[in-house]
């Protein structure tokens, strides 16, 4: 299955087959690239981050565009002591995403998730949906309750 189709399925089986996955030619790699090809402002845009918590439980970081993720935060949110980002390699190798698509559902496991406290300023924010071609609005509220999420300040100062 296609990485489109993962989050396509994983948004139809949790009951939100309602939100649109939009496909467009440009680019959504970067944080600029999405805020200029959508039309919103850097912090609008949901960066998807997979953590691993104390070198064992992968989880997901749900931040705003334009904050960095603090580590020890996100560990502690989670109730551990150490965070570490995957590298692309391994998100790729272990869920079949590439930087730049890594969207906030779609895996074959069940990941935890942290949701930057960031994101709630906002009506609506825009994820990416498998590619860096693919993306769909979400209200923070709903990806909350569709991630099974925890909001936290996971932010860098």
């Amino acid at each position: 299955m296609n990485p489109v189709d993962k989050v396509r399925k994983a948004l139809n089986e949790l009951g939100a087959s309602d939100i649109e996955i939009r496909i467009v030619e440009s680019t959504i790699f970067t944080v600029d690239d999405a805020a200029n090809t959508i039309g919103v402002s850097p912090s609008e845009i949901l960066k998807s981050l997979i953590f691993v918590i104390d070198k064992r439980e992968p989880c997901l970081i749900l931040m705003s565009g334009s904050n960095r993720v603090d580590a020890k935060l996100a560990a502690q949110a989670l109730g551990g002591k150490r965070g570490r980002m995957m590298s692309p390699d391994e998100v790729y190798e272990r869920y079949g995403f590439h930087v730049g698509g890594v969207p906030p559902l779609g895996y074959d496991e069940n990941l935890r998730a942290v949701l930057d406290e960031d994101l709630f300023t906002h009506k609506i924010v825009w994820s990416a949906a498998g590619t860096d071609h693919a993306f769909f609005p979400v209200e923070p509220e709903r990806l909350l309750a569709l991630t099974h999420g925890i909001k936290a300040n996971v932010k860098k100062v």
